[in-house]
C-alpha cells in the first residue's frame, strides 16, 4: 500500500543547480562572506572617512584667502542735520565772498582791524597792478557805445568807476613810499607801473572833467620826487644811476604833457650831485673828474664834501 505512494517530482532547475554548485566544504562560506564583509566595511570606514573630513585638510579643498574686509567707519549716532564747520564752510566761499565776511566781522568788531592787517601778508606789487588794472578794465567797460567817448554824456556814465579807479591808486600809492618801503627799487618799479595807469586815463572834452586827471599827476609827481630824495640818500644814491630811471622818468613826463616836470628836475640835481658840484642839472658823466666813482669818495671819505645840503619841505 505503502509503496504505491507517488513521490513527488523533482523540479528540473533542482538538476541544473547541483550540477553548477562547486562541492565546497560548508565552513568554507562562513569565512569568506565575513572576510568580503570586512573588508568592505573597511573599505566603508575609508570612504566615509574621506568623505566626512572637513575640506581644509583636503588637498581637493585648498581655502582660498579672502580678500580683506574694510573698515568701515564707526556710524554716528546722531543723525539729525547741523551747520557745516568752520573748514568746511570756509572751503565753500569764493574771494569775494570771503572778502565780505571778513569786511563785516571788522566792521562790526574794530579791534580785529589790527590783528588782520598785521596777520595778512605784505600786498606786493603784482598783487596791487592786478587789482588797479580790474578797475582799469572796469572802467573801459563802462563806457557807452558809441558817441563822442569824450563827451559830457561819457563822462557821466563812467564816473563811478573812474572814481574807484582813482580812489584805489591813491590808496595803494602811499604803501609803496617811503618809510614804509624801505627799498627803493620796489617804489620805482611801482611808480613807473603806476604813472602808465595815469597816461591811460581818458580826457575828456571840458576842461571841468579832467580835474580828476590832472590831480592824479600832481600826487604821482609828489611820489616821485620823494623817493628820488630818498633815493639819494642811501647807498650813495646807487639805485638811482641804473634802470635807466632818468630815461623813463622823462618819457612819462613827455606822455604827460609836461605834468611831471618837477620830478625830472629833482633826478637830475641828484645825478648831478653825485657826479660832482660842476656836473650839469641832468647828469654828465664826462664830468665826474673832480672826486672820482662814487666807490672812490666812500673810500677816501669826501663823498658829498662841497655839496650843498637842503634843508626843509620839498
Amino acid at each position: 500500500m505503502n509503496s504505491l505512494v507517488a513521490t513527488p517530482p523533482v523540479p528540473p532547475h533542482f538538476y541544473e543547480y547541483s550540477r553548477l554548485s562547486s562541492p565546497r566544504p560548508m565552513s568554507t562560506p562562513s569565512h569568506t562572506p565575513n572576510n568580503r564583509k570586512r573588508k568592505a566595511d573597511d573599505d566603508g570606514n575609508d570612504h566615509d572617512g574621506r568623505m566626512s573630513a572637513s575640506p581644509t585638510s583636503s588637498p581637493a579643498f585648498t581655502p582660498r584667502s579672502l580678500p580683506p574686509t574694510r573698515t568701515l567707519k564707526r556710524a554716528r549716532p546722531n543723525v539729525s542735520g547741523r551747520p557745516l564747520a568752520l573748514p568746511r564752510l570756509l572751503e565753500t566761499l569764493d574771494t569775494d565772498a570771503l572778502r565780505g565776511v571778513l569786511r563785516s566781522m571788522c566792521e562790526r568788531h574794530p579791534a580785529l582791524v589790527d590783528e588782520v592787517v598785521h596777520t595778512a601778508p605784505r600786498p606786493s606789487i603784482s598783487g596791487a597792478l592786478q587789482v588797479l588794472r580790474n578797475y582799469q578794465s572796469a572802467l573801459q567797460s563802462s563806457f557807452p557805445l558809441g558817441g563822442n567817448p569824450e563827451s559830457d554824456y561819457a563822462y557821466n556814465r563812467v564816473r563811478q568807476p573812474l572814481g574807484n579807479l582813482l580812489d584805489a591808486l591813491g590808496d595803494f600809492t602811499p604803501h609803496f613810499l617811503p618809510p614804509n618801503e624801505t627799498q627803493a627799487s620796489i617804489s620805482l618799479s611801482y611808480l613807473d607801473e603806476a604813472t602808465e595807469i595815469i597816461h591811460a586815463l581818458p580826457r575828456w572834452s571840458t576842461p571841468q572833467n579832467n580835474i580828476e586827471r590832472d590831480s592824479a599827476y600832481d600826487e604821482i609827481c609828489k611820489a616821485w620826487i620823494l623817493v628820488i630824495r630818498e633815493a639819494a640818500k642811501r647807498g650813495g644814491g646807487i639805485q638811482l644811476q641804473y634802470g635807466s630811471w632818468d630815461q623813463k622818468l622823462a618819457k612819462h613826463n613827455q606822455n604827460s604833457g609836461g605834468k611831471l616836470q618837477a620830478a625830472v628836475h629833482e633826478l637830475g640835481i641828484s645825478l648831478g650831485w653825485m657826479h660832482g658840484p660842476d656836473a650839469q642839472v641832468y647828469g654828465n658823466p664826462g664830468n665826474s673828474n673832480d672826486f672820482g666813482s662814487i666807490r672812490d669818495q666812500l673810500l677816501s671819505g669826501t663823498y658829498g664834501l662841497g655839496t650843498p645840503v637842503k634843508v626843509g619841505p620839498w
